[in-house]
Protein backbone atom coordinates (compact mmCIF):
# COMPACT_ATOMS: atom_id res chain seq x y z
CA UNK A 1 0.00 0.00 0.00
CA UNK A 2 1.45 3.41 -0.95
CA UNK A 3 2.18 5.75 1.91
CA UNK A 4 0.48 9.10 2.55
CA UNK A 5 1.02 11.77 -0.09
CA UNK A 6 1.43 14.65 2.38
CA UNK A 7 0.50 15.87 5.87
CA UNK A 8 -3.13 16.41 4.83
CA UNK A 9 -3.33 12.80 3.65
CA UNK A 10 -1.70 11.61 6.89
CA UNK A 11 -4.33 13.46 8.91
CA UNK A 12 -7.13 12.05 6.75
CA UNK A 13 -5.79 8.52 7.18
CA UNK A 14 -5.63 8.97 10.95
CA UNK A 15 -9.22 10.22 10.98
CA UNK A 16 -10.28 7.27 8.85
CA UNK A 17 -8.83 4.58 11.14
CA UNK A 18 -10.19 6.37 14.23
CA UNK A 19 -13.72 6.51 12.79
CA UNK A 20 -16.43 4.21 14.13
CA UNK A 21 -16.44 0.64 12.75
CA UNK A 22 -13.32 1.20 10.60
CA UNK A 23 -10.82 -1.53 11.44
CA UNK A 24 -7.55 -2.40 9.69
CA UNK A 25 -9.13 -4.63 7.03
CA UNK A 26 -11.91 -2.11 6.32
CA UNK A 27 -9.29 0.63 6.11
CA UNK A 28 -7.46 -1.22 3.34
CA UNK A 29 -10.70 -1.88 1.49
CA UNK A 30 -11.68 1.78 1.65
CA UNK A 31 -8.33 2.93 0.25
CA UNK A 32 -8.72 0.42 -2.58
CA UNK A 33 -12.23 1.65 -3.24
CA UNK A 34 -11.62 5.40 -3.12
CA UNK A 35 -8.90 7.57 -4.62
CA UNK A 36 -7.86 8.98 -1.24
CA UNK A 37 -8.54 8.82 2.49
CA UNK A 38 -10.30 12.19 2.22
CA UNK A 39 -12.76 10.77 -0.31
CA UNK A 40 -13.34 7.72 1.89
CA UNK A 41 -14.07 9.96 4.88
CA UNK A 42 -16.61 11.92 2.89
CA UNK A 43 -18.35 8.73 1.77
CA UNK A 44 -18.44 6.94 5.16
CA UNK A 45 -21.85 8.27 6.32
CA UNK A 46 -23.64 7.31 3.11
CA UNK A 47 -21.99 3.88 2.95
CA UNK A 48 -22.97 3.10 6.54
CA UNK A 49 -26.50 4.41 5.92
CA UNK A 50 -26.90 1.94 3.06
CA UNK A 51 -25.92 -0.77 5.54
CA UNK A 52 -28.63 0.40 7.93
CA UNK A 53 -27.18 2.80 10.52
CA UNK A 54 -25.38 6.07 11.15
CA UNK A 55 -21.76 6.12 12.27
CA UNK A 56 -19.47 8.70 13.82
CA UNK A 57 -16.64 9.98 11.64
CA UNK A 58 -13.55 11.07 13.57
CA UNK A 59 -13.48 14.89 13.49
CA UNK A 60 -10.39 16.72 12.31
CA UNK A 61 -9.94 18.34 15.73
CA UNK A 62 -9.81 14.96 17.48
CA UNK A 63 -7.12 13.65 15.13
CA UNK A 64 -5.11 16.86 15.52
CA UNK A 65 -5.39 16.51 19.30
CA UNK A 66 -4.08 12.94 19.10
CA UNK A 67 -1.06 14.12 17.11
CA UNK A 68 -0.38 16.83 19.70
CA UNK A 69 -0.67 14.35 22.58
CA UNK A 70 1.65 11.93 20.80
CA UNK A 71 4.26 14.65 20.35
CA UNK A 72 3.94 15.56 24.04
CA UNK A 73 4.84 12.01 25.13
CA UNK A 74 7.64 11.63 22.59
CA UNK A 75 5.74 9.45 20.12
CA UNK A 76 5.30 9.80 16.38
CA UNK A 77 2.73 8.36 14.00
CA UNK A 78 4.13 5.94 11.42
CA UNK A 79 1.67 5.19 8.63
CA UNK A 80 1.56 2.02 6.55
CA UNK A 81 3.58 2.52 3.38
CA UNK A 82 5.87 5.16 4.89
CA UNK A 83 9.61 4.60 5.14
CA UNK A 84 10.26 2.70 8.35
CA UNK A 85 6.93 0.86 8.55
CA UNK A 86 7.87 -2.82 9.10
CA UNK A 87 7.69 -4.70 5.80
CA UNK A 88 6.81 -8.01 7.47
CA UNK A 89 3.92 -6.43 9.35
CA UNK A 90 2.60 -4.70 6.24
CA UNK A 91 2.23 -8.14 4.66
CA UNK A 92 -0.32 -9.10 7.34
CA UNK A 93 -3.88 -8.59 6.11
CA UNK A 94 -5.00 -6.90 9.34
CA UNK A 95 -1.85 -4.84 9.92
CA UNK A 96 -2.42 -1.54 11.77
CA UNK A 97 -2.76 1.34 9.28
CA UNK A 98 -0.81 3.51 11.73
CA UNK A 99 1.63 2.78 14.55
CA UNK A 100 2.76 5.09 17.32
CA UNK A 101 6.48 4.77 17.92
CA UNK A 102 8.65 5.86 20.85
CA UNK A 103 12.39 5.24 20.92
CA UNK A 104 14.65 3.88 18.21
CA UNK A 105 12.30 3.46 15.28
CA UNK A 106 15.11 2.22 13.02
CA UNK A 107 14.82 -1.14 14.79
CA UNK A 108 11.55 -1.69 12.93
CA UNK A 109 13.51 -1.97 9.68
CA UNK A 110 15.38 -5.04 10.90
CA UNK A 111 14.20 -8.68 10.76
CA UNK A 112 12.47 -9.77 13.97
CA UNK A 113 11.77 -12.82 16.08
CA UNK A 114 8.82 -12.77 18.48
CA UNK A 115 9.13 -14.22 21.98
CA UNK A 116 6.16 -14.80 24.29
CA UNK A 117 5.30 -16.97 27.25
CA UNK A 118 3.83 -17.31 30.71
CA UNK A 119 3.35 -14.31 32.97
CA UNK A 120 3.84 -16.55 36.03
CA UNK A 121 7.02 -17.96 34.54
CA UNK A 122 9.44 -20.09 36.52
CA UNK A 123 12.93 -18.88 37.36
CA UNK A 124 14.38 -21.36 34.87
CA UNK A 125 11.92 -20.27 32.21
CA UNK A 126 12.89 -16.61 32.63
CA UNK A 127 16.58 -17.50 32.58
CA UNK A 128 16.15 -19.54 29.42
CA UNK A 129 14.11 -16.81 27.72
CA UNK A 130 16.69 -14.18 28.65
CA UNK A 131 19.51 -16.29 27.23
CA UNK A 132 17.70 -17.18 24.00
CA UNK A 133 16.73 -13.54 23.43
CA UNK A 134 20.30 -12.36 23.99
CA UNK A 135 21.62 -14.91 21.48
CA UNK A 136 18.95 -14.14 18.90
CA UNK A 137 19.67 -10.40 19.18
CA UNK A 138 23.40 -11.04 18.92
CA UNK A 139 22.63 -13.00 15.74
CA UNK A 140 21.24 -9.88 14.10
CA UNK A 141 17.51 -10.17 14.85
CA UNK A 142 15.40 -7.77 16.84
CA UNK A 143 13.33 -9.48 19.55
CA UNK A 144 9.66 -8.43 19.66
CA UNK A 145 7.48 -9.10 22.68
CA UNK A 146 4.60 -7.63 24.66
CA UNK A 147 6.26 -6.22 27.81
CA UNK A 148 4.12 -8.42 30.06
CA UNK A 149 5.56 -9.76 33.29
CA UNK A 150 7.36 -13.08 33.13
CA UNK A 151 8.74 -14.39 29.82
CA UNK A 152 8.06 -11.16 27.87
CA UNK A 153 10.02 -9.05 30.35
CA UNK A 154 12.88 -11.56 30.41
CA UNK A 155 13.06 -11.59 26.60
CA UNK A 156 13.25 -7.78 26.45
CA UNK A 157 15.95 -7.74 29.14
CA UNK A 158 18.04 -10.30 27.30
CA UNK A 159 17.78 -8.50 23.96
CA UNK A 160 18.29 -4.89 25.12
CA UNK A 161 21.91 -4.89 24.05
CA UNK A 162 21.21 -6.22 20.55
CA UNK A 163 17.77 -4.76 19.83
CA UNK A 164 14.23 -5.25 21.11
CA UNK A 165 10.77 -3.82 20.44
CA UNK A 166 7.83 -3.86 22.85
CA UNK A 167 4.30 -3.94 21.45
CA UNK A 168 1.83 -2.42 23.90
CA UNK A 169 -1.88 -3.21 24.16
CA UNK A 170 -2.75 0.34 25.24
CA UNK A 171 -1.35 3.70 24.28
CA UNK A 172 2.40 4.07 23.72
CA UNK A 173 2.73 6.07 26.95
CA UNK A 174 0.83 3.64 29.20
CA UNK A 175 3.03 1.31 31.27
CA UNK A 176 1.32 -1.99 31.97
CA UNK A 177 1.96 -3.69 34.26
CA UNK A 178 3.27 -0.87 36.47
CA UNK A 179 6.00 -3.16 37.85
CA UNK A 180 7.66 -2.97 34.41
CA UNK A 181 8.11 0.80 34.48
CA UNK A 182 11.87 0.45 34.75
CA UNK A 183 11.88 -1.91 31.77
CA UNK A 184 9.67 0.52 29.81
CA UNK A 185 12.13 3.34 30.44
CA UNK A 186 15.01 1.13 29.30
CA UNK A 187 13.10 0.19 26.15
CA UNK A 188 12.43 3.85 25.33
CA UNK A 189 16.10 4.68 25.84
CA UNK A 190 17.72 1.67 24.19
CA UNK A 191 15.00 -0.10 22.18
CA UNK A 192 11.58 0.89 20.88
CA UNK A 193 7.98 0.88 22.06
CA UNK A 194 5.10 0.72 19.58
CA UNK A 195 1.30 0.72 19.82
CA UNK A 196 -1.68 1.07 17.50
CA UNK A 197 -3.82 2.76 20.15
CA UNK A 198 -3.74 6.52 20.80
CA UNK A 199 -1.83 8.02 23.75
CA UNK A 200 -3.54 7.74 27.11
CA UNK A 201 -5.57 4.61 26.31
CA UNK A 202 -5.46 2.10 29.17
CA UNK A 203 -5.42 -1.48 27.86
CA UNK A 204 -8.57 -3.57 28.18
CA UNK A 205 -8.86 -7.36 27.86
CA UNK A 206 -10.01 -7.11 24.23
CA UNK A 207 -6.86 -5.20 23.28
CA UNK A 208 -4.41 -8.01 24.03
CA UNK A 209 -5.29 -10.36 21.12
CA UNK A 210 -4.93 -7.35 18.81
CA UNK A 211 -1.53 -6.66 20.37
CA UNK A 212 -0.56 -10.31 19.89
CA UNK A 213 -1.27 -10.25 16.15
CA UNK A 214 1.19 -7.34 15.82
CA UNK A 215 3.92 -9.29 17.62
CA UNK A 216 3.47 -12.24 15.28
CA UNK A 217 3.04 -9.98 12.24
CA UNK A 218 6.33 -8.23 12.90
CA UNK A 219 8.22 -11.49 13.18
CA UNK A 220 9.61 -14.11 10.85
CA UNK A 221 8.96 -16.61 13.61
CA UNK A 222 7.59 -16.73 17.15
CA UNK A 223 9.19 -18.58 20.07
CA UNK A 224 6.94 -19.69 22.94
CA UNK A 225 8.56 -20.36 26.33
CA UNK A 226 6.24 -21.77 29.01
CA UNK A 227 2.55 -21.43 28.22
CA UNK A 228 -0.50 -22.98 29.84
CA UNK A 229 -3.04 -24.80 27.70
CA UNK A 230 -5.28 -21.72 27.59
CA UNK A 231 -3.15 -18.61 27.36
CA UNK A 232 -2.49 -15.49 25.33
CA UNK A 233 0.80 -17.00 24.20
CA UNK A 234 -1.05 -19.77 22.37
CA UNK A 235 -3.22 -17.11 20.71
CA UNK A 236 -0.02 -15.48 19.46
CA UNK A 237 1.20 -18.86 18.18
CA UNK A 238 -2.11 -19.45 16.37
CA UNK A 239 -1.96 -15.99 14.80
CA UNK A 240 1.64 -16.58 13.74
CA UNK A 241 0.62 -19.81 12.05
CA UNK A 242 -2.28 -18.08 10.27
CA UNK A 243 0.09 -15.34 9.09
CA UNK A 244 2.53 -17.88 7.66
CA UNK A 245 5.20 -17.36 10.32
CA UNK A 246 7.32 -20.08 11.88
CA UNK A 247 6.12 -21.29 15.29
CA UNK A 248 8.78 -22.54 17.69
CA UNK A 249 8.37 -23.83 21.22
CA UNK A 250 10.68 -24.72 24.10
CA UNK A 251 9.73 -28.09 25.64
CA UNK A 252 9.18 -28.48 29.36
CA UNK A 253 8.25 -30.92 32.05
CA UNK A 254 4.84 -32.58 31.57
CA UNK A 255 4.40 -32.17 35.33
CA UNK A 256 4.44 -28.36 35.04
CA UNK A 257 1.11 -26.91 33.83
CA UNK A 258 3.05 -23.93 32.45
CA UNK A 259 4.58 -26.25 29.87
CA UNK A 260 1.47 -28.04 28.66
CA UNK A 261 0.79 -25.39 26.05
CA UNK A 262 4.30 -25.42 24.64
CA UNK A 263 4.47 -29.22 24.62
CA UNK A 264 1.11 -29.24 22.85
CA UNK A 265 2.43 -26.87 20.20
CA UNK A 266 5.35 -29.21 19.53
CA UNK A 267 2.99 -32.19 19.37
CA UNK A 268 0.96 -30.30 16.76
CA UNK A 269 3.88 -29.41 14.52
CA UNK A 270 5.74 -26.47 16.06
CA UNK A 271 9.53 -26.63 15.81
CA UNK A 272 11.23 -27.74 19.01
CA UNK A 273 13.94 -25.26 20.08
CA UNK A 274 16.19 -25.26 23.13
CA UNK A 275 18.69 -22.49 22.42
CA UNK A 276 19.33 -19.33 20.46
CA UNK A 277 21.27 -21.40 17.96
CA UNK A 278 18.17 -23.52 17.31
CA UNK A 279 16.07 -20.40 16.73
CA UNK A 280 18.65 -18.81 14.44
CA UNK A 281 18.87 -22.00 12.39
CA UNK A 282 15.12 -21.74 11.73
CA UNK A 283 14.92 -18.03 10.86
CA UNK A 284 18.35 -17.25 9.40
CA UNK A 285 17.40 -18.66 6.00
CA UNK A 286 14.33 -16.41 5.97
CA UNK A 287 16.25 -13.22 6.66
CA UNK A 288 15.75 -10.73 3.88
CA UNK A 289 13.02 -12.82 2.34
CA UNK A 290 9.87 -10.97 1.36
CA UNK A 291 6.38 -11.70 2.60
CA UNK A 292 3.70 -11.06 0.02
CA UNK A 293 1.48 -8.08 0.71
CA UNK A 294 -2.26 -8.87 0.61
CA UNK A 295 -3.77 -8.78 -2.84
CA UNK A 296 -5.08 -5.42 -4.03
CA UNK A 297 -7.80 -7.08 -6.09
CA UNK A 298 -11.34 -6.16 -5.20
CA UNK A 299 -13.02 -2.90 -6.16
CA UNK A 300 -11.21 -2.23 -9.43
CA UNK A 301 -13.75 -1.14 -12.00
CA UNK A 302 -16.42 -0.41 -9.39
CA UNK A 303 -18.10 2.93 -9.19
CA UNK A 304 -17.39 4.38 -5.75
CA UNK A 305 -20.64 4.58 -3.85
CA UNK A 306 -22.52 2.97 -6.72
CA UNK A 307 -26.10 1.86 -6.08
CA UNK A 308 -26.89 -1.81 -5.44
CA UNK A 309 -30.44 -3.07 -5.98
CA UNK A 310 -32.27 -4.21 -2.82
CA UNK A 311 -32.88 -7.73 -4.13
CA UNK A 312 -29.16 -8.18 -4.82
CA UNK A 313 -28.27 -6.78 -1.40
CA UNK A 314 -30.70 -9.22 0.23
CA UNK A 315 -29.20 -12.14 -1.68
CA UNK A 316 -25.75 -11.24 -0.38
CA UNK A 317 -27.01 -10.89 3.21
CA UNK A 318 -28.78 -14.25 2.98
CA UNK A 319 -25.52 -15.88 1.87
CA UNK A 320 -23.84 -14.71 5.08
CA UNK A 321 -24.15 -16.18 8.55
CA UNK A 322 -22.62 -16.00 12.04
CA UNK A 323 -19.92 -18.49 11.01
CA UNK A 324 -17.08 -16.87 9.00
CA UNK A 325 -17.21 -17.76 5.31
CA UNK A 326 -14.68 -17.08 2.53
CA UNK A 327 -15.62 -13.98 0.57
CA UNK A 328 -14.37 -15.63 -2.62
CA UNK A 329 -16.82 -18.50 -2.06
CA UNK A 330 -19.71 -16.07 -1.51
CA UNK A 331 -18.87 -14.31 -4.79
CA UNK A 332 -18.62 -17.63 -6.64
CA UNK A 333 -21.85 -19.06 -5.20
CA UNK A 334 -23.90 -15.94 -5.96
CA UNK A 335 -22.44 -15.43 -9.43
CA UNK A 336 -22.32 -11.66 -8.88
CA UNK A 337 -19.56 -9.23 -9.88
CA UNK A 338 -16.94 -9.08 -7.10
CA UNK A 339 -17.23 -5.28 -6.88
CA UNK A 340 -20.96 -5.54 -6.10
CA UNK A 341 -20.48 -8.11 -3.33
CA UNK A 342 -17.54 -6.21 -1.82
CA UNK A 343 -19.52 -2.97 -1.85
CA UNK A 344 -22.36 -4.52 0.15
CA UNK A 345 -19.92 -6.14 2.59
CA UNK A 346 -18.26 -2.78 3.13
CA UNK A 347 -21.62 -1.11 3.80
CA UNK A 348 -22.61 -3.82 6.28
CA UNK A 349 -19.28 -3.63 8.08
CA UNK A 350 -19.43 0.14 8.47
CA UNK A 351 -22.96 -0.30 9.85
CA UNK A 352 -21.60 -2.70 12.48
CA UNK A 353 -23.48 -5.68 11.04
CA UNK A 354 -20.51 -7.57 9.56
CA UNK A 355 -17.13 -8.64 10.84
CA UNK A 356 -14.21 -9.09 8.44
CA UNK A 357 -11.45 -11.48 9.50
CA UNK A 358 -8.00 -12.31 8.16
CA UNK A 359 -8.00 -14.88 5.40
CA UNK A 360 -10.66 -12.92 3.46
CA UNK A 361 -13.43 -14.23 5.72
CA UNK A 362 -16.68 -12.49 6.67
CA UNK A 363 -19.44 -13.19 9.19
CA UNK A 364 -22.60 -11.45 10.32
CA UNK A 365 -22.47 -9.94 13.79
CA UNK A 366 -24.99 -11.86 15.90
CA UNK A 367 -26.89 -8.81 17.07
CA UNK A 368 -26.28 -6.91 13.85
CA UNK A 369 -29.67 -7.76 12.31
Amino acid sequence: MPGPADDADRLARLRLIRSENVGPITFRELLRYFASAAEALEALPSLAAKGGRKIKVCPKSKAEDEIARATAVGARHLHMGEVGYPAALMAAEDAPPVLLVIGHGHLLDRPMVGMVGARNASTNGRRLARGIAAGVAAGGFVVASGMARGIDAAAHEGALEGGTVAVLAGGPDIVYPEENRGLYESLVERGAVIAESPPGLTPQARHFPRRNRIISGLSLGVVVVEAAQRSGSLITARLANEQGREVMAVPGSPLDPRCRGTNGLIRNGATLVESAEDVLAVVAAMRGGGLAEPSSEGFEGAEAGGAVADDIRNRIIEALGPTPAPVDAIIRDLGLPPAVVLTVLLELELAGKLERQPGNMAALVKDGG
